[in-house]
């Protein structure tokens, strides 16, 4: 997996005031640390940096952060918005091991038709829209797929029940329902009767 090289500087200012005047200036303050690493302030183009998370890997593309005292591999753990603007204030940079692995949030995309709760006039509940997952940094997925196709009435899909790609594991919970069903209006209704 190519790696994404983002500049960033160590010679940035600290305080509110000179902290506004570099964000004016088009910055993103932020902090690098991790293991083996003391942390230590850094600033970013903003432009850069959104072009750098806006692949397809989002915030789980693995950066290669080159300041004035090195190089450092690493991903955008902790993104501070501002409240009005929605612009980004601060970012927090983890320093990763490419040979370890990293636990990130990926989205989940569901696929198919479940005929069997459509044709009892029931419906898909949707619980959860993305999941936490454990993988080495180069072997993240963009996106989690779940099949409904085979979804029935009373039926769920459960973390555990979703399949990944070799070397990702599921770190949340493994009983967590990702996928529900429930009576429909016809179905309330029929019931009722």
């Amino acid at each position: 997996m190519s790696q994404i090289t983002l500049n960033a500087t160590t010679q940035r200012p600290t305080g509110s005031r000179p902290v506004r005047r570099l964000r004016a200036e088009g910055q993103i303050p932020g902090v690098v640390y991790g293991e083996g690493t003391a942390p230590f302030s850094v600033a970013v183009n903003a432009k850069d940096f959104r072009t750098a998370v806006g692949g397809e890997h989002g915030l789980n593309t693995v950066l290669s952060l080159t300041t004035e005292s090195g190089t450092f591999t690493v991903m955008a753990r902790q993104i501070q918005k501002h409240p009005v603007k929605n612009t980004v204030a601060h970012v927090d940079f983890q320093v990763v091991d490419l040979n370890k692995g990293v636990v990130v949030e990926v989205p989940i995309h569901v696929v198919g038709d479940a005929v069997d709760v459509r044709h009892h006039d029931w419906e898909v509940d949707q619980k959860a829209y993305s999941m936490q997952v454990k993988s080495t940094p180069d072997a993240i997925p963009t996106f989690v797929t779940v099949d409904i196709s085979d979804l029935k009435v009373g039926g769920a899909i459960r973390v555990s029940d979703v399949p990944l790609p070799a070397g990702v594991v599921p770190a949340g919970d493994p009983t967590a329902t990702i996928v529900g069903t429930r009576a429909g209006r016809a179905a309330k209704t029929s019931g009722n009767a």
